[in-house]
């Protein structure tokens, strides 16, 4: 550790924000993590998880106990501050900094010469340079970066994280990293403090190129997942199996076809490559219409689903999934969770909810009771006219085919194929 940077601040202690700051609490940095929920806090204090992530749970009471790592509602001074809050959007697709910016200015009374400050968030591009200019209004008494005056200045880098739901904790070490600076001196502090824990490649760049990296590399993924959707609506149309079909086309020794499925769900690709189509709309074109094949595709599965259920005169409908992913408890952007809320909103049926990481029903849904249940697979099945598979969970894997003899099945993954 570089004893010039023991202390760290994270903003946010959601599902990168918590990780991280529990692995840099057992890696020896004293750690104050800030939330703006009192649950949040209160949770992390008593040294349990509000999310759940592997071995997360493991880390965090780790990290408490030892004194390490506690949470308030508010930033205190510290060397380093990770600033790793939500950057959703708004109507009409256009990014939402207010998250970032309430950080950037609850941070800003606790800064001091030195300090080095690191957005973690995927953010537009140019949402760095934001940060410092608004430091630079907020604390005009500060150096900020460029001033070519290192030992007085604050230090301003975007680090994005890339990490996989799932496999955080083995990410944020193991992966590659890459760091822009506002300037050089920046991205060099920011490699300093990363090499502490940092297995994987530290790669050095400016703020701008580091922001796009990011939301390059959830772009390219949208649009190759938008392909396989949008092969799949062509099979349907045309009566061919989908699922064959890119088995055999991914024989060929230069094609990887993506499976396709129910929509793009997640913080990440369903919201990342708006962020490039806000700031070049007429230059983003494939990737504008990629997104918009995507966010189609759970239309067409919905409107599948009301097809089969129309069989029925009270048609029980097995929903399998809610995530936005297999095998996690996040509803971010999910495709699986926006049908389920449109088919009880339109009280198409009775909706037999399972989903494996969570105990309750949300509220979204939680307020469609009692047509609207969470329970077992098992019972599930048993009671359904139409069972959809819209999350391909390892426990649905396990489910005995026999059990769909007689019933409408709609496989959006290719899980039983």
């Amino acid at each position: 550790m570089n004893d010039l940077l023991s202390t760290v601040s994270v903003i946010g202690l959601g599902y990168i924000g918590l990780p991280t700051a529990s692995l840099l609490a057992t890696k020896g940095f004293k750690v104050q993590g800030c939330d703006v929920s009192p649950h949040v806090v209160e949770t992390i204090n008593r040294g349990d998880i509000h999310i759940v992530e592997q071995d997360l749970d493991i880390l965090v009471r780790s990290a408490v106990h030892s004194g390490q790592l506690r949470a308030s509602l508010t930033p205190e001074a510290a060397d380093v501050f990770i600033i790793a809050v939500p950057t959703p959007f708004k109507a009409n697709h256009v990014p939402d900094l207010a998250y970032v910016e309430s950080a950037t200015r609850a941070i800003a009374p606790q800064l001091k010469p030195g300090n080095l400050v690191i957005l973690e968030s995927t953010s537009p591009v140019g949402t760095t340079e934001k940060i410092a200019n608004w430091l630079g209004q907020l604390r005009p008494d500060l150096m900020m970066p460029g001033a070519n005056v290192k030992q007085d200045q604050i230090f301003i880098a975007h680090c994005p994280e890339r990490v996989l739901p799932g496999q955080i904790i083995r990410e944020l070490v193991d992966n590659d990293r890459i760091i822009g600076g506002i300037d050089v001196a920046s991205a060099e502090k920011a490699h300093d403090f990363y090499q502490t824990f940092v297995q994987g490649q530290i790669l050095l760049t400016d703020a701008r190129t580091a922001e796009m990296s990011k939301l390059t590399e959830n772009a390219f993924r949208d649009v190759n997942i938008a392909f396989a959707n949008e092969l799949s609506n062509i099979c349907e149309k045309l009566d061919i199996n989908v699922w064959e079909l890119i088995k055999l086309a991914n024989h060929h020794p230069r094609v990887n076809i993506l499976q396709p499925g129910p929509g793009v769900g997640g913080h990440c690709i369903a919201v990342d490559p708006w962020f490039i189509v806000d700031s070049a709309p007429t230059e983003a074109r494939l990737i504008k219409t990629a997104r918009e094949v995507n966010d189609d595709k759970p239309k067409r599965v919905l409107a599948k689903i009301k097809q089969e259920a129309s069989r029925f005169k009270t048609p029980i409908i097995a929903c399998l999934g809610l995530s936005f992913k297999a095998d996690i408890d996040d509803l971010r952007e999910s495709p699986a969770f926006e049908i389920v809320q449109h088919l009880a909103a339109e009280e198409i049926g009775e909706l037999l909810v399972v989903e494996p990481h969570i105990e309750v029903l949300p509220a979204k849904l939680a307020s469609f009771q009692p047509r609207t249940q969470l329970v077992a697979m098992e019972e599930a099945i048993n009671r359904a006219d139409v069972v959809v598979l819209l999350v391909n969970h390892r426990l649905f894997s396990h489910l005995d085919k026999g059990s769909l003899l007689g019933k409408a099945v709609i496989d959006t993954r290719g899980f039983w194929q």
